[in-house]
């Protein structure tokens, strides 16, 4: 297993392939550019002016290619503040060309504890945290046995998980 840090994932998904799938499996997240968006929805405000989001044009340039990006979010239901935003801003990623679904936690089974993604079914990048739950760089591993778990995890979840579209119309 390999600890990067800094941000390679700009790097990762130009280097694709066929595919890229990620699993969620946090009820929250500390990002330091989600802050004042999440602060404001959790208020009931506005959400404030800003830039594009970087990532929903490495999306767009990524599945341009005909590369696949697709997660799945385990969420406890009823959904933590932060998932309630992110449900209410996630159209933005499908636009961007990702596939998302959503599965709740009690309908799931048995879950890896981490977030990870997976990449053209060769490579897994675990998403690293500290304890406050701010991103702390990523371990990256090709290991046959954890790609080969990897892809059973993912196809088990996938065909559990309700699309985006789906989930939001309940």
């Amino acid at each position: 297993m390999l600890l990067v840090g800094g941000d390679p994932w700009s790097e990762w998904f130009r280097g694709l392939q066929r595919s890229a799938f990620h699993l969620e499996v946090r009820d929250s997240y500390s990002e330091a550019s989600e802050n004042n968006r999440l602060r404001a929805f959790l208020a009931g405000e506005p959400a404030p002016d800003e830039p594009p989001v970087p990532w929903h044009a490495l999306m767009r340039e990524t599945t341009s290619r005909h590369v696949t990006v697709s997660r799945v979010r385990v969420v406890t239901e009823p959904l933590s503040g932060y998932h309630r935003w992110l449900l209410s801003i996630t159209g933005r990623n499908i636009e961007s060309g990702e596939d998302i679904r959503y599965l709740p936690r009690h309908l799931a089974g048995v879950v890896p504890p981490d977030d990870w993604w997976l990449f053209d079914d060769e490579r897994v990048v675990f998403n690293l945290a500290d304890t406050d739950g701010k991103p702390a760089g990523a371990a990256v591993t090709t290991d046959p046995g954890i790609v080969d778990y990897a892809m059973s995890v993912r196809d088990r979840l996938w065909k559990l998980a309700t699309p985006y579209a789906e989930y939001v119309g309940r």
